[in-house]
């Protein structure tokens, strides 16, 4: 069973092998994911991110969500030396948390139906459960210079992955500590983690980081990174190659 759609303006591909799975399991992660739009988008006026920056909410009025992702955004702040800041000129943009977090979440509502077997892909950041046909998951790393090939192929069961980087949506992460500067050094930063929230806020603080981003992934137990520079040179954790697939 396996359906993609346009949400939060990027495509969001559900595949879920159980034989129990049913229609119902694919609209509600897709019903979620809308009602993630809805909440955090930056682009709709009348969602819950835009009222907030227009100061239009008092903190009692906050929905659980926003809530939890404030404070989701400020551990991660706290865990990233300032890397990870929601807020830039004013303005609060979680996009750098809430996708993963939004994946993260589908995939606990599919746990939650017993469904052991799936992979939830929202715009390249992926978490995979169980195995496809007896295998781990094959998951692929793109090339940022050529988006039509993969540099990297993955085999992952019961993780997350993400990638930070320029090639679809140009400069949009900057340094928090040098934030009228561009970060030109890296062009793509891949994070393996337990689950595709934790590995998707690590990517946008490490990319933030520059060069010395794939070090802090290094020192952090059960994450692995790949990381591409502007002259197209791969760096990669130490423990990164046991999860590259060999044919």
């Amino acid at each position: 069973m396996k359906d993609t759609r346009l949400i939060m303006g990027m495509p969001i591909t559900l595949e879920i092998l159980d034989t129990s799975a049913t229609e119902d399991d694919l609209e509600r992660v897709f019903a979620h994911f809308n009602a993630i739009d809805e909440n955090f988008s930056t682009y709709k006026t009348g969602s819950e991110v835009s009222r907030f920056n227009r100061g239009e909410l008092t903190a009692e009025q906050y929905s659980d969500n926003l809530r939890t992702i404030l404070s989701l955004s400020e551990q991660t702040k706290k865990e990233t030396n300032g890397y990870f800041d929601v807020e830039h000129a004013g303005v609060f943009d979680p996009s750098g948390i809430v996708k993963g977090w939004a994946i993260h979440n589908a995939a606990q509502m599919l746990r939650d139906r017993g469904l052991q077997n799936f992979y939830v892909d929202a715009g390249g950041d992926v978490e995979v459960a169980g195995h496809k046909a007896g295998q781990a998951w094959k998951v692929g790393i793109r090339n940022p210079f050529n988006r039509s090939q993969n540099v990297k192929i993955l085999a992952l069961s019961d993780q997350g992955i993400a990638t930070s980087g320029t090639a679809i949506r140009g400069q949009h992460i900057y340094n928090p500590h040098q934030p009228t500067s561009q970060l030109q050094d890296v062009v793509s930063l891949t994070v393996i983690g337990p689950n595709v929230y934790e590995a998707d806020r690590f990517a946008t603080a490490a990319f933030a980081m520059g060069k010395d981003g794939i070090v802090f992934i290094e020192r952090l137990a059960g994450f692995e990174g790949y990381m591409i520079d502007v002259h197209a040179r791969a760096t990669f954790t130490t423990g990164f190659e046991r999860y590259v697939y060999h044919q």
